[in-house]
This record gives structure tokens, sequence and C-alpha cells, in this order.
């Protein structure tokens, strides 16, 4: 019996158990959440993560999430810089997306704690412009901020390929609880993002995106709302993608 490779299994089963019960995705229809302070920048509540999506079936945190070299996005980058359509193609591709994420409660299940929640720039944008404006300012404040209603549209409610996410912030201002101890754990006791998603280092990458050049020369997505993406990056010269990625790492 291989020890290390169950060890490992188990370690995987755990960060995604960990992962599941500490993000929340809005469910179709009305749901009512509280953005709250995050413990860990009480200054801003948002937190920018920059992910590679879909390269063998992974998903990747990005280091330039936070300031740090990145050999994927290097390689994403160079390829945009060849001239070539099919380059600039595999490049956007593999490229790292933004994706922000708001530390909330959500109304009815508080004692489930502070959950993240991941959303697209269409609300991120919206929420921004929402607190800009001097009639709601700090919406997240715990005495006098205000509840959130996220309205989720699943593909066929919106008889789109793509399911939709609306927002409205309720005018009236609420605290997060009048519970006091429990607002000392909901404000206390966060998961900081990067024990959610964590970060592999820049060798770890490189053999990541190696891999996935390697692993031939097509991609066929399922998912209805990644088509956009991949009507542009589905097909790319292996033998020309790989004297770049040698050119990039080897040299």
């Amino acid at each position: 019996m291989d020890l290390n490779a169950i060890k490992n299994r188990l370690s995987q089963l755990q960060t995604a158990n960990n992962r599941t019960s500490n993000l929340w995705k809005p469910q179709p229809g009305n749901q009512i959440v509280r953005i709250v302070p995050y413990k860990f920048n009480k200054d801003n509540p948002f937190i920018e993560l920059y992910f590679h999506y879909d390269l063998g079936g992974k998903n990747y945190l990005s280091p330039i999430s936070f300031g740090r070299p990145d050999p994927i996005e290097e390689f994403a980058q160079k390829l945009k810089s060849t001239g070539s359509k099919d380059d600039y193609r595999l490049g956007r591709k593999v490229e790292a997306k933004m994706r922000t994420f708001a530390p909330v409660v959500v109304r009815g299940e508080e004692t489930q704690g502070v959950r993240f929640w991941g959303f697209g720039k269409t609300v991120y944008q919206e929420l921004l412009s929402i607190i800009a404006d001097p009639d709601y300012g700090d919406i997240t404040d715990a005495v006098s901020g205000r509840d959130v209603a996220v309205v989720f549209k699943t593909a066929e409610e919106t008889g789109k390929s793509f399911p939709s996410t609306s927002i409205r912030v309720k005018p009236n201002q609420t605290p997060i609880t009048e519970d006091a101890s429990l607002l000392e754990t909901l404000t206390e006791d966060q998961k900081n993002i990067t024990e959610i998603y964590q970060e592999q280092s820049y060798e770890d990458l490189t053999q990541a995106l190696n891999d996935y050049l390697n692993g031939g020369s097509t991609t066929e997505e399922k998912k209805e709302d990644d088509k956009k993406v991949l009507a542009d990056a589905t097909t790319y010269d292996s033998k020309k993608t790989s004297d770049a990625f040698d050119d990039l790492f080897n040299n």
C-alpha cells in the first residue's frame, strides 16, 4: 500500500471539504446576504484573485493575485505578443482571469458563520458604485450597514446560454446582528482566503503548464458558460506552442 498516496488523497479531500464549507453560491431565486468587514483587511472587504481555469481539468490560483511571478501568465502574455492568431487565442485561454470574493453572512443562516461569495465583474462594479455613492457609503458597517438582495437565475430562466446574477442593496440600515457574542464570532472567527485557495510554487505551476501543453492540441468544454472563451481558444499548433514554452523557460 502506498501510504504517501493515501495521505495525499486525504489531504485533497479535506481541502475540498474545507473549501465547500467556506464558500457560498447563490441558489436559484432570491437570497439576502450581508457583506461583513474582512478580518485580514478591514479597510477593504473585496478580495481580487486571479485564476487559470481548466488547465487539464484543474484550476490554479495565480501568484499575480499577490504581486508575484507566474509562469503560466508569462507564457500567456508571450503567446499573445507573437503576432499569431492561434497563439493569441491560446494565450487568452490560459491567461489568469479575475474573480472577486467578499466575506458574507447569509440571512437565516447566521449560525453557519462567515463564508466567501465569489462574483464576476458586473456585480463587483455595481457594488463598488453603490459604496462610492455618499447616500449609501459603507454597507459593511456592523451597526449601520445594509443587506444585499441577490437574485440568481439559471440559464433556462434567462433563455440564454448562461445564468445571471443581479443585486439590490436594501435601503434600510440594519446591524449585522443584535447578538453581541454572535457579532464577535462573525467578525473575528473568519478564514483567510489563502487558506481556501492556496498558491502553488513557480516550479509547480511551470510543471502544470508543461503537462497541459503535452496533453493534447484541443479542448472540448461542456460547460455552457465557458463557450464564449473557448470559441476563440480551442485549437493551437502544439509544436509551435511547445517551442515557445522551451524558449520562455529553458533559455
